[in-house]
C-alpha cells in the first residue's frame, strides 16, 4: 500500500501533543514529501523553547510514519518559527567591553595563532544565500570531526545568531578577552550577540575595521582546524582587511545563476584575485526548485551560469544547491539543515568532504 499526503496527515492527526491538539490541528507540519516510499517533513514549533520540548513528539512522529505500510524510511526535522525568549531581567547583561571604534595599531597578522586555516565565504551581492552556506558548511565540517569556528563578519546584517540558534551575550572576564559561544559543534562569534536583533549598526569604515580586529584577535577561539568567515556582500572594507591582514587560506564565492547576480559575483572574484586570495571554488545556490507535490523541476533563476563562469575563469566549481523550504525553515529555527538528515544535509556533507580531502579544512 502506497501512502499519500492525506493518509500520512490522517495518521499524524492521531498523535496528541502534551499541551493539547495534534500536529495537524495546530498546523505544525511543513514540507511533507513522499518519494518512492521515503517520507520527509518538518515539524515547525512556535519557538525554540517549544521545539526543545517537542523532541519526543518528533521521535514519535517519525516512528509512527515509518511504521505505516509502504513506507521505507521517514525523516522528520524539528524547527521553530519564532526567536528564543529574551533573557530575564538581570540576566545576560552585556560584557564590559566595547566593540567597534578605530582599530588599534598592530604589527603582523591578525590571524589567531590557534587557528590552522581561515576560509572566507563571500558574494558579490546580498540575498544569494551566503550566510546560509556559511552556517551549514560550518556544521557539516563539525559533523565530520573538524574543530570549526564561525565568525559572522557581516557586521551590518549579522544573521548567524538566528541561523545558529544562539541568543546569548558572550562573557568577558576582563573587559578585553571575549569568550565565544557554541552550538551544533561550532564555536561562534558575531556582533549580533552584542546588540538587539533590530538595532542598526551605523558605523563608518574605521569602526568596522576595529570590530573585525577585535573579533579576530580578542576572541578566545581555542584550537580550530578551520575558521569560516561569513563576509558582508560586496567588495568593501571588511573583506579587504580580512584578506590583507589575516592570512586567509582561500575564499568561496556564492552566487545564484541569474545574470545580474553573476555580474556582481565576478566583481567579488576579481577582488579576491587582486588581493592574492586563492579562490577555493564557486557555489551555485538556488539552482533549481523541486515541487514537493508533483516532482516538477523549475529553474527559477536560470541554471548553470555559475558553473559556466567557473569554467571560463578557471576556478573550481563546488556544486549546485537547490531552493529548499526545509533549508529556510531550519535556518529560521536555529538548527541548520546540515545538522540533520536528508538530501540537503548530504549536499553540505559532500561539500565539506571536498574541502577536507583537499586539505583546506
Amino acid at each position: 500500500m502506497s501512502q499519500t499526503r492525506e493518509t500520512i496527515l490522517a495518521a499524524l492527526d492521531k498523535l496528541s501533543l502534551p499541551d493539547g491538539g495534534t500536529l495537524v490541528s495546530r498546523d505544525m507540519v511543513r514540507a511533507l514529501q513522499i518519494t518512492d516510499g521515503k517520507v520527509a517533513f518538518v515539524i515547525e514549533a512556535p519557538s525554540p523553547e517549544d521545539a526543545r520540548r517537542l523532541a519526543p513528539v518528533r521521535d514519535a512522529a517519525e516512528a509512527l510514519v515509518k511504521g505505516l505500510p509502504g513506507v521505507e524510511s521517514a525523516t522528520v526535522a524539528l524547527t521553530a518559527h519564532g526567536p528564543s525568549a529574551k533573557p530575564a531581567p538581570g540576566q545576560g547583561e552585556p560584557p564590559s567591553l566595547k566593540i567597534g571604534g578605530h582599530p588599534k595599531p598592530q604589527q603582523g597578522s591578525m590571524k589567531p595563532a590557534t587557528v590552522k586555516s581561515i576560509i572566507a565565504v563571500g558574494s558579490g551581492k546580498g540575498g544569494v544565500g551566503k550566510s546560509t552556506v556559511s552556517s551549514n558548511l560550518a556544521v557539516a565540517l563539525a559533523r565530520q570531526g573538524r574543530k570549526v569556528g564561525l565568525l559572522d563578519a557581516d557586521i551590518y546584517g549579522p544573521s548567524q545568531p538566528r541561523m545558529m540558534g544562539v541568543n546569548k551575550r558572550p562573557a568577558s572576564p576582563d573587559g578585553k578577552t571575549i569568550l565565544p559561544l557554541h552550538n551544533h559543534g561550532v564555536t561562534l562569534m558575531s556582533l549580533g550577540f552584542m546588540l538587539p536583533e533590530d538595532q542598526a549598526v551605523v558605523w563608518r569604515g574605521p569602526m568596522l575595521m576595529g570590530a573585525l580586529q577585535q573579533m579576530l584577535t580578542q576572541v578566545e577561539w581555542g584550537d580550530l582546524d578551520v575558521l569560516i568567515v561569513d563576509l558582508p556582500p560586496g567588495t568593501g572594507d571588511v573583506a579587504m582587511t580580512l584578506c590583507q591582514k589575516s592570512e586567509v587560506t582561500g575564499a568561496i564565492v556564492v552566487s545564484t545563476p541569474q545574470d545580474v547576480a553573476l555580474l556582481d559575483a565576478k566583481k567579488a572574484i576579481n577582488m579576491f584575485q587582486t588581493l592574492k586570495t586563492p579562490i577555493l571554488g564557486l557555489i551555485e545556490n538556488m539552482s533549481v526548485f523541486h515541487c514537493p507535490n508533483c516532482g516538477h523541476e523549475e529553474h527559477i533563476f536560470g541554471h548553470g551560469g555559475v558553473r559556466s563562469e567557473a569554467d571560463r575563469m578557471g576556478v573550481p566549481f563546488l556544486g549546485e544547491l537547490p531552493i529548499s523550504l526545509e533549508t529556510r525553515l531550519a535556518g529560521d529555527g536555529g538548527t541548520p539543515i546540515a545538522a540533520g538528515e536528508g538530501p540537503m544535509a548530504e549536499a553540505y556533507a559532500s561539500l565539506a568532504t571536498r574541502l577536507v580531502e583537499g586539505g583546506l579544512a
